[in-house]
């Protein structure tokens, strides 16, 4: 059997792996092995950060609207503002009613007061 030298596509495989690892600090950027186990634990973390990133906004616009309406006097909680809506089909994402109280806060007292 002839002997198969791996030279072009050996180096093609690493300098693609090292490229995403450009960022990688000490030898998890410079050792192949260290640069392709952590290429792949990088991908698992953004995939499952994404999700986390999903999580973290919500918790972010709801803690907004709640301040809001606490400080505008504007309904007692937020659990109750939510209903209310809900019962009055006003389907509005917590995202567009988090900016409704950072930039217009009148907004936000005829839309939980309109009966």
């Amino acid at each position: 059997m002839t002997r198969t030298k791996r030279g072009y596509t050996a180096r093609r495989s690493r300098t693609k792996a090292r490229s995403s690892a450009s960022g990688f600090q000490g030898s998890h950027g410079r050792l192949n092995r260290s640069i392709i186990q952590q290429t792949i634990r990088a991908l698992a973390s953004a995939y499952g950060d994404r999700d986390r990133q999903k999580r973290q906004f919500r918790r972010l616009w709801i803690t907004r609207i709640n301040a809001g309406i606490r400080e505008n006097m504007v309904s007692s909680s937020y659990s109750r503002l939510i209903n209310n809506l809900y019962k009055r089909q006003l389907l509005l994402n917590r995202k567009i009613l988090a900016q409704i109280t950072i930039l217009n806060r009148n907004c936000l007292y005829v839309i939980s007061n309109d009966k």
